[in-house]
């Protein structure tokens, strides 16, 4: 999509939103829509509209949840494909920023580096970093739709003897337009929904696709179309049938992780049970499919239509569960002695977590340290003002958090804007707050960054609630001034002249 000519550069914004993805377009709707007197702009360190979905372009990528939970509450998704293709996701993104003008207030290929709050004047000063050089703006308010992981480069561990395999190494974060996988073996090293998103997309291009885990992962078949959804939008109107299916998938979705939870054993029989249906011609699928944790201790990787399952079981791709010893020459050897010839190897071996796009903060001169916080209702941070930055749920789609979190952040503004307040900030946890790690999973990509990362509390507001009813009420409901977060006036110091 080709980008509108961008709004000419202010000095000061009400509101800056970093990232023109997902939870960015949210943002920018309801501000536009709830808080129609702020000024904003979206500064977007690309230049295109979709973040992660127009970042990602290996084959086969596709949403790993429903659209009707994924998409916008405000623009319900109406293609009969619930799990959609990249592409047309990325496609959706942009037509909505364009259908409600959201495009024009995006400053394209302007990336801040860092931020620096001042309390005395309650404004961030934010450098931001261009084509033509370095430029400062300055807000009242910071959005960071940035999402958790770094653009730049995903995780790709150096393996032994790398530098000595002939072919082609690929990480699909940065996957080659012009690569042709037809007739070479290709081999997919990993076991999350990158790896089986692209192992039966790779065999349909032709590829001799060989799949190579560590370990397993849970991994259940989702048709990729909702009968029931396509049937409400026959009976009803779209705002009626696009909220019906959305709440309906919640509900299914909140349902299926409690049961895992409460019941994990019957869960994994569960989802077992139907890995062996989806391969009747597999041998050994009880040591290719069932991982050493509970359901939900990681995210379940979902295949549409059980494409994953049809080209195991019909001999296009094959699956080695084995520990790499080293690359070769040919391809890999493995823990067992056992080898894989390889003209091409893909790494999808995980992200690298990048909270708030990797921007500089500072707050009143202090250096902005993540692991020495404590995050608020799941969108602020303990001791910084004026900030809120987006974080999707890890049991369910991202944009019903972000949208909450959005709807939030204009009953914020609003406030604060009625009471003549300037800034509003969460105060520091108190005693009897007990820090626990932000992220409760256990994916290799989570345990790597949590140093890094701020902590959640043992309690609310301070804890982290995988739970769309809980957070629907308290985030559309729930006091603003809840003796957490502090409103705040800035103390105007009269000048005095001598005489």
């Amino acid at each position: 999509m080709t980008a509108p000519a961008p709004a000419p550069p202010a000095p000061d914004l009400d509101v800056v939103i970093v990232g023109a993805g997902l939870s960015g377009i949210d943002a920018a709707y309801h501000l536009q829509t709830r808080c129609p007197d702020h000024s904003y702009a979206i500064f977007e360190a690309r230049g295109a509209i979709g973040g992660t979905w127009d970042l990602f372009r290996y084959p086969g990528i596709r949403s790993d949840s429903d659209m009707h939970t994924l998409g916008f509450p405000f623009r319900p998704w109406r293609d009969r494909k619930t799990i959609a293709a990249g592409a047309d996701i990325r496609d959706y993104i942009a037509d909505t920023a364009r259908m409600f003008g959201i495009d024009r207030q995006i400053r394209f290929h302007q990336r801040i580096v860092a931020a620096d709050w001042s309390s005395a004047d309650a404004r961030w000063t934010l450098r931001c970093r261009s084509e033509d050089g370095e430029h400062i703006v300055t807000c009242r308010f910071l959005f960071m739709g940035s999402g958790y992981y770094d653009y730049a480069r995903g995780h790709a561990p150096c393996f032994d003897g790398q530098e000595t395999f002939a072919g082609r190494i690929v990480h699909p974060q940065h996957w080659p337009e012009e690569l042709d996988v037809a007739g070479k073996r290709v081999t997919v090293i990993g076991s999350g929904a990158t790896a089986v998103t692209l192992v039966p997309a790779l065999a349909e291009q032709g590829a001799q696709v060989t799949m190579v885990q560590r370990s397993p992962s849970y991994i259940v078949a989702h048709p990729a179309e909702d009968a029931l959804a396509d049937r409400l939008y026959r009976w009803l109107p779209v705002a009626a049938a696009g909220r019906l299916a959305r709440w309906k998938n919640v509900a299914l979705g909140l349902a299926a992780f409690q049961f895992a939870r409460r019941w994990p054993r019957q869960m994994r029989a569960f989802i077992l049970r139907g890995t062996r249906a989806g391969l009747p011609r597999l041998g050994d699928v009880d040591r290719h499919f069932t991982p050493s944790y509970d359901p939900w201790d990681q995210r379940l990787c979902l295949v549409p239509d059980a494409d994953l399952f049809r080209v195991l079981d019909d001999g296009s791709a094959t699956i080695v569960t084995d520990t790499i010893r080293r690359f070769t020459p040919e391809g890999l050897e493995l823990g067992s002695g056992d080898r894989v010839a390889a003209d091409v190897i893909v790494t999808a071996t995980g992200l690298k977590l990048h909270l708030m796009g990797g921007i500089a903060i500072t707050v009143d001169e202090a250096p902005f340290v993540a692991n020495e916080h404590l995050v608020y209702r799941g969108m602020m941070v303990s001791g910084v003002p004026n900030l809120v930055f987006a974080m999707g749920y890890t049991n369910a789609s991202w944009t019903l958090k972000i949208d909450l979190v959005s709807r939030r952040m204009c009953r914020m503004l609003g406030h604060m804007r009625r009471h003549g307040y300037d800034y509003c900030v969460p105060a520091a946890p108190g005693a009897g707050i007990e820090r626990r790690p932000l992220l409760d999973f256990s994916s290799g990509y989570v345990q790597r960054a949590e140093a890094g990362l701020p902590g959640q509390g043992s309690r609310a507001p301070w804890r982290l609630r995988q739970n769309y009813f809980l957070d629907y009420m308290a985030f559309r409901f729930g006091r603003l001034a809840d003796g957490v977060l502090r409103f705040r006036k800035v103390t105007k110091v009269p000048h005095i002249v001598a005489s």
